[in-house]
């Protein structure tokens, strides 16, 4: 082996000390959310609102703290590394995406390296990569209080201090050595009410009532850099599965990420979540891969990008699709008998508690949350017709002794209160229906 690899064996060195630390790193049995909090916000010019994401599962964002597979490295990344010090604990987050290896491979990261410091906590933004459809922050905070207690909500502005309105995903802090150094990546998408903005502000948080604090970092933006790079592919072609519709209508491929954008039927019988193990596959047998959609009926779901491998044909592949009949989205619970009337089959009512001003409501769900969708609703009204926001979830496989059953605990904001009947409607539900499907999408050069 000769002296010009060393450095890249020093680095590989580096990253497999990183690698077993993460992977002697415990996770909770209970939730994967109370391992990875996710922040998703989407902002509009006069409110927030939520963001529904159509995740596949809560445990499936808790692995992107987990390295797995070998840990080997091109020269154009072992420089993205090398221009990021002290960032490898975010290496295997980006290795899991083969659109964001390619593009860094490519030259497309924006170094930026400036800190905040606030009361001897500070938080650094190292670099970033944006193109037309979404944008990675990449950044390490260091010395924060009580770190493992530490929590702490994102916020973008523009060059204006306006919010941005776009969708974004972090995970919660995990300090990692004597210096207490959290990194990880921002994770955000722009909608078509947005672009990257020429100068952006990051701003963090803190959640923790004790250790209050707010840190800035205000960057220039450099959209030249992936300016013109976007290519738009007609497809106009419907999916026809299990006697449901879903008409394919066309894939815009970005540097960062495809969009792939779809129309559901509104005259299908069932309300579909989401598509089974979804993937595009080139003429070469290269798989890429997709966890996330955006919107209802009209929908948008975000692949890897082969953006810079310009591949001549891709299929559209599939296993089948989560869904309920659109008659079972809706039942009435009542929360002194436990009785629900409506609903998926097989649901029940376990128990409740009251927490604080919230009311936490247990179910037994006879599906796995496993590579699957989480319960979840997007309505609960009572008696009157006042409503209540669920703004979280969490959940645990089998029920005592019964293996076959997910129980789900679902948080019922200010609903301490509550007595008799509610009428719920669901959002995600863990079902599936097993119908494997292919769609061939030409792409010209």
């Amino acid at each position: 082996m000769t002296n010009e690899l060393n450095p890249f064996d020093a680095l590989e060195e580096r990253l497999q000390a990183r690698k077993t630390e993460y992977d002697t790193m415990p996770i909770p049995d209970m939730a994967a959310s109370q391992a990875v909090k996710t922040g998703i916000r989407q902002a509009s010019r006069q409110r927030k609102t939520k963001l529904r994401w159509l995740t596949s599962s809560i445990s499936a964002v808790a692995l992107i703290l987990l390295f797995t597979g070998c840990i080997r490295v091109s020269p154009a990344f072992a420089s993205f590394v090398e221009q990021l010090p002290g960032m490898e604990g975010v290496v295997d987050l980006i290795r899991q995406d083969k659109g964001l290896m390619m593009a860094i491979d490519q030259s497309l990261l924006q170094k930026v390296g400036i800190t905040d410091e606030q009361d001897g906590g500070s938080v650094t933004v190292e670099g970033i990569i944006t193109d037309d459809s979404r944008m990675v922050i990449f950044y390490k905070m260091k010395g924060m209080k009580d770190t493992e207690q530490f929590n702490y909500d994102v916020d973008l502005l523009d060059g204006n201090g306006k919010h941005l309105p776009v969708g974004l995903s972090y995970s919660a802090p995990h300090a990692d050595g004597e210096d207490q150094v959290h990194e990880n990546l921002i994770d955000v998408f722009f909608t078509n009410e947005s672009s990257p903005p020429d100068v952006l502000t990051v701003v963090f948080t803190s959640r923790n009532q004790n250790n209050p604090g707010v840190w800035k970092v205000t960057m220039p933006v450099d959209k030249n850099l992936t300016k013109g790079m976007m290519k738009v592919i007609p497809v106009n072609q419907t999916l026809i599965i299990e006697g449901q519709h879903i008409q394919v209508k066309q894939a815009t491929m970005y540097p960062t990420r495809l969009v792939l954008d779809v129309q559901l039927d509104p005259n299908n019988t069932k309300k579909i979540f989401g598509l089974s193990d979804l993937q595009l596959v080139d003429e070469q047998g290269r798989a890429w891969k997709t966890n996330t959609s955006i919107g209802e009926d009209t929908r948008s779901i975000y692949f890897e990008s082969m953006y810079f491998s310009k591949p001549k044909k891709l299929t559209l592949q599939g296993s089948g699709f989560s869904g309920l009949d659109k008659k079972e989205l809706e039942f009435s619970l009542n929360l002194n008998t436990h009785e629900i009337t409506g609903g998926p089959s097989g649901l029940r009512m376990l128990g409740s508690k009251v927490e604080g001003k919230d009311l936490i409501v247990d179910f037994s769900v006879p599906d796995s949350m496993e590579n699957s969708f989480v319960f979840s609703f997007s309505k609960v009204k009572d008696s009157t017709g006042q409503s209540y926001e669920t703004p979280g979830a969490s959940w645990s496989s089998g029920h005592g002794k019964d293996q076959n059953h997910t129980t789900v605990s679902i948080t019922i904001e200010k609903g301490a209160k509550l007595q008799g009947d509610l009428q719920m409607q669901i959002a995600t539900y863990p079902s599936k229906t097993h119908s494997p499907f292919s769609l061939e999408i030409p792409v010209h050069p």
